[in-house]
């Protein structure tokens, strides 16, 4: 009988073999399992031809050299020569929500320290660091946050790439016969989402079946790859991508991958997203401990751009309270000679021409008003045309003696340097302690060439944590070129995210849905914008605009004053509507799911009671809208729906109306949990940009 350790949530399992000498051995990973009765692996596998006569299975920490021919664990070096690594000594141990690992070769002067986690809300949290146990100095060209495997009933793979506008495209494709690699190249995660990928089992579905969704806690570069072994399955590994030299060890010194957050679930997609959900929400670090009600907030961006000013604001801000917002934040242009993006950027300091009294007068105005104030800044980033570039030109990343590419007419700081992260320190702090501001968004508009590597990722968060922890009531958006940087090492750091700066209602649908993947809807940013859209030119009904954002974080980005009486009071009623149910909509448990002819639904909240939103971007095809199936109500014996309202479809022909629909408008109607996972929910019919809104109790 082998020694045995296992790991279990309630839905998945990992169980190692341990031996003598080495790293344990993986013996399976997927749903859970019972191993009380498990032979060992020497017992079970039978001779291969053509292979060593020394059996290599695979283990938690395979090593390149010694007959091991899948990818390795890690890649090192000692006088520019690759060193093989062979752990004669192992320590393991062992609690109910952990499995600790630590890995020895006293010869080479290696030492791998891995561990398993389980976090509470049903994930496997990954951690790996190598540690210089010898003298002379350590290169470390790659080390895996993960090297996992995959079932060889796998049968495809979810992920995503995107550009700015364009985020978040989602890919589906089958497991491959060779290799599949994503890689980030671009200093940032990218606009493709998180570092992150989904296989799915054969006959896995949003709803069911076996899901494995893994995704990096890192907002750099990265690399995700899934090999085939020539046994049959598969194997996937993800880590940092490192720059050559990048990372030395000197005797004593370590150096940690990022964290690997792995969801294994038997409910499908949904399930491995409530994983992922539950991970984020833990590390968010709200102040006071939990997450007050998200707060509805209008950023100035796209009603004014950078043409603003006191008077002006102010005007936007009364404008922006009348309607019910929550939160004021002013975007790019209130510092020093900023009247486009050619200039001054890095110098944060208020412009004395646009607000002459600073800007405290300012937000104190807006915070008598019933709102509060928040902030753009972008610290990572500098204009050549700044008095900070000329002050400091060696502090941009850059190669002596090579141009400097800019992009957006800037430069990116060095984070590595800890001068460059105690001036923005400073400089923000001053700004904090001044000024009322009780939010900041944090942008970061290029990519970055040449690239910082992992060093420029780590000193942002240092510079980041040290704010937080000077201010923990203030609360940081991410941004990078709208959803360039949203993944689970920014939610360490940031409260919110924002999607994208496409506000495109159409375009937001297949987005939104796919933010979702990973990280939980009360961090998505998702803002009602003007028609035609700014990004698309596409105009579109305020209903729909509206009924698309509020399944995330809802804020507005447009001129109020713009627009119509009865379009201003629509717009306030959707704001009370998203107040009414914000509980209900974060912190609870996301459902998606996709129905007849087009039509996508998302439900949040949990079994007991929901928000279900269903929405048509396209016309429909069929002559009547098919039932639209809810899985995860199965297990409820009843439950009541009512339809709180439609929004968007109108002009045009008028939709035909059934007796069922107009009751369901104002008394909520009675239906079996069976009946609306296997038979379905009736639905009226909907145009084209259309979401329709019901709220469900299980009674």
């Amino acid at each position: 009988m082998p020694r045995v350790v296992s790991l279990h949530s309630e839905e998945a399992s990992l169980v190692l073999e341990l031996r003598e000498h080495g790293a344990p051995f993986i013996r399976h990973l997927g749903a859970r399992v019972d191993p009380h009765a498990l032979t060992t692996l020497d017992m079970a596998r039978t001779a291969a031809s053509f292979s060593l006569d020394e059996d290599h299975p695979l283990c938690t920490a395979p090593v390149a050299g010694l007959g091991w021919f899948g990818p390795a664990a890690f890649m090192v070096r000692r006088d520019g020569r690759a060193l093989i690594v062979e752990f004669g000594r192992a320590d393991v141990t062992v609690d109910d929500c952990a499995i600790r690992i630590r890995l020895a070769d006293d010869e080479s002067g290696v030492m791998l320290e891995q561990s398993f986690v389980r976090d509470p809300g049903g994930a496997f949290l990954i951690d790996a660091r190598l540690t210089n146990t010898g003298s002379q100095p350590l290169a470390v060209d790659w080390l895996a946050s993960a090297l996992l495997p995959l079932a060889d009933n796998s049968a495809a793979l979810v992920s995503w790439r995107g550009r700015h506008n364009a985020e978040l495209v989602e890919c589906i494709e089958a497991l491959p016969d060779h290799a599949w690699r994503r890689e980030g190249r671009r200093g940032i995660s990218g606009h493709g989402g998180p570092p992150g990928v989904v296989v799915l089992s054969e006959g896995a579905s949003r709803h069911r079946g076996l899901a494995l969704s893994l995704q990096l806690a890192w907002s750099g570069d990265s690399r995700l790859a899934v090999e085939r072994d020539d046994e049959g399955y598969w194997l996937l590994s993800a880590g940092a991508v490192l720059q050559a030299g990048e990372v030395v060890l000197e005797e004593g010194q370590s150096h940690g991958a990022p964290q690997a957050v792995l969801a294994v679930s038997t409910q499908g997609r949904n399930g491995a997203a409530a994983q992922h959900h539950a991970a984020v929400r833990a590390s968010l670090g709200w102040h006071g401990g939990t997450m007050r009600p998200r707060p509805v907030h209008l950023n100035s961006w796209e009603a004014c751009y950078f043409d603003h000013d006191e008077a002006r604001i102010a005007e936007l801000a009364e404008a922006a309270a009348a309607i019910g917002i929550e939160r004021f934040v002013l975007d790019d242009g209130w510092f020093k000679g900023r009247s486009d993006d050619t200039r001054a950027l890095g110098d944060w300091t208020c412009d004395p021409i646009k607000y002459p009294h600073g800007l405290r007068p300012l937000a104190d105005k807006i915070r008598a008003m019933g709102m509060e104030f928040g902030l753009w800044v972008e610290p990572e980033m500098v204009n050549p045309d700044s008095d900070l570039c000329r002050a400091h030109p060696d502090w941009p990343l850059h190669a002596p003696g090579r141009s400097r590419p800019t992009a957006r007419n800037q430069l990116v700081l060095n984070m590595a340097l800890p001068e460059v992260r105690d001036h923005l320190f400073a400089a923000i702090d001053a700004l904090l302690l001044e000024v009322p501001i009780s939010y900041l968004k944090w942008d970061h508009n290029r990519d970055l060439a040449p690239a910082g590597g992992a060093a420029q990722v780590a000193g942002t968060y240092e510079l980041l944590s040290r704010l937080r922890a000077a201010h923990p009531a203030v609360e940081i958006e991410g941004c990078a070129g709208g959803g360039g940087r949203s993944d689970a090492g920014m939610a360490r750091f940031v409260h919110r995210f924002w999607t994208s700066d496409n506000i495109d209602a159409a375009s937001r649908v297949p987005m939104q849905r796919s933010f979702l993947a990973f990280l939980p809807p009360e961090v998505m940013g998702s803002h009602i914008g003007a028609s035609p859209a700014h990004a698309t030119g596409r105009t579109q009904s305020l209903g729909f605009r509206a009924g698309v954002a509020i399944a995330g974080h809802l804020g507005v980005e447009l001129d109020p004053r713009t627009l119509e009486e009865d379009e201003r009071a629509e717009l306030a009623d959707w704001i009370a509507f998203y107040k009414q149910w914000r509980h209900v909509l974060h912190g609870g448990q996301t459902w998606l799911g996709e129905a007849a002819d087009g039509l996508v639904w998302q439900a949040a909240g949990s079994t007991a009671e929901f928000l279900l939103i269903a929405a048509r971007v396209a016309p429909p095809m069929n002559r009547r809208p098919q039932p639209l199936r809810l899985p995860f109500l199965a297990e409820n014996d009843a439950v009541t729906l009512q339809l709180l309202r439609m929004g968007g479809g109108a002009g045009g022909h008028a939709m035909a109306h059934a007796p069922l629909f107009d009751a369901m408008r104002t008394i909520p109607q009675a239906f079996t949990g069976s009946w609306l996972a296997h038979a379905g929910l009736p639905l009226p019919p909907l145009k084209a940009e259309t979401v329709a809104v019901f709220h469900g109790v299980a009674r």
